[in-house]
């Protein structure tokens, strides 16, 4: 058996049926989801073309979830992610979704164990603060446009954009404090 660092392995036949490499046999979707959801990579190839399809079929398992109600995904963020990849911006929105995935997952413990009867995350609210000043320092202020138009004859939005980046500075630089006490 492999070693379960190792990305499990998931040949597609040409009949589009999934083969598990480590058990021999054949797995669904849902099966492939459960195995992620256990902590396993995997690797979905192509048995003929050997090309990698991992990609494409971890994005079909998001959308039967989704298709299902299991709503995940905002649809500001689905609006938002559709629309990168029609503008230059395109380039730093995956690693914003890297870095807030990376963020999450260092902090999911901390807020599980803080967990309140109330049913919401203690932190949540800072967290997606931090996440939304660390797209417009990448963005230049540019991601928040994009589901509202903006005023140009706003003569307070001036003001507000001045303070929302000094908010942002001193948000950001909280975030990498955080984050080098975490190393």
């Amino acid at each position: 058996m492999a070693d379960k660092k190792d990305p499990l392995l998931i040949k597609r036949y040409a009949s589009r049926r999934l083969y598990n490499t480590e058990t021999s046999d054949y797995v669904t979707l849902e099966d492939i989801a459960g195995f992620i959801r256990e902590g396993r990579d995997v690797q979905i190839v192509d048995l003929k073309s050997g090309d990698d399809l991992t990609r494409q079929y971890l994005l079909q398992i998001i959308a039967e979830h989704e298709g299902r109600g299991e709503n995940v995904l905002p649809l500001n963020v689905l609006t938002d992610l559709v629309r990168s990849y029609t503008t230059d911006i395109q380039s730093v929105v995956p690693q914003f979704l890297a870095q807030s995935f990376e963020m999450f997952r260092d902090s999911q413990e901390k807020m599980i164990q803080g967990f309140g009867v109330g049913g919401a995350l203690p932190g949540m609210e800072a967290m997606q603060a931090q996440q939304e000043a660390f797209l417009k320092a990448m963005t230049g202020g540019m991601a928040g446009n994009w589901s509202a138009p903006v005023r140009d004859d706003d003569p307070a939005e001036e003001t507000r954009d001045k303070e929302d980046l000094g908010e942002i500075k001193k948000q950001l630089a909280e975030l990498q404090d955080k984050l080098s006490k975490l190393k």
